[in-house]
């Protein structure tokens, strides 16, 4: 597959002939909260063919965004994960999640959210100013998914999984049943009430605030 060549010197043109291909930013998009295996990748971007999945991760190899890595024990084989070129999209990928947000309608029938876009989620909506000075950590229970939020003076580290050592606030959401367990979704729970706390709920409130999307839920 000839990859695309726009012929102009421009930091955004450059950066589309390197990302720019179908499902290519979803790939950096998991791998930026994990490494991953080839099957792991194939479960969590649903509906990508595997010759596109195959070409796309040559590709970002060759760019030099993506490498491979002996599997850490006890695991065995190889996994995928950035490059520091590839950590550095990180940034651009949240501005993007922000952005995107506030241009989503109604979810569709068929679709999903997976782990990895949940966590990503959670860090575009982190607004950094409000955040500042405050040390808390948060768990989310997102229907089957569990992602954490830390804070140490103002400074965000969140994942897949618990938070570790435990969370001041552990918040389970009550999704309807038409409901995708987004993040806008818990956030449109957590105002209907249908949110349940284990820990100080005055770190709810500080929660909404400090993780929210300037952009209407």
């Amino acid at each position: 597959m000839k990859r695309r060549d726009y012929a102009q010197y421009c930091g955004l043109a450059r950066a589309l002939e390197l990302v720019g291909e179908r499902w290519a930013l979803l790939i950096v998009r998991d791998l930026t909260i994990r490494p991953r295996r080839y099957t792991d990748l194939q479960e969590g971007l649903r509906g990508i063919p595997t010759n596109v999945l195959s070409t796309r991760l040559k590709e970002l190899e060759q760019a030099g965004i993506v490498e491979r890595r002996v599997a850490p024990a006890p695991g065995r084989g190889v996994v995928y994960a950035l490059t520091e070129v590839g950590q550095a999209l990180e940034p651009s990928l949240i501005a993007l999640g922000r952005w995107g947000a506030s241009q989503l309608g109604d979810p569709q029938p068929g679709y999903v959210v997976t782990p990895d876009g949940a966590v990503l989620n959670l860090r575009a909506a982190f607004q950094a100013e409000q955040a500042e000075g405050l040390t808390a950590s948060w768990q989310l229970h997102l229907a089957g998914t569990v992602v954490h939020a830390v804070l140490v003076d103002g400074t965000l580290t969140s994942g897949l999984g618990p938070a570790p050592g435990g969370a001041d606030l552990v918040m389970t959401a009550r999704f309807a049943e038409d409901e995708i367990p987004a993040y806008r979704s818990f956030v449109r729970a957590a105002r209907e009430g249908r949110v349940d706390l284990e820990g100080p709920p005055e770190l709810f409130e500080t929660f909404l605030r400090v993780f929210t999307y300037p952009v209407a839920v």
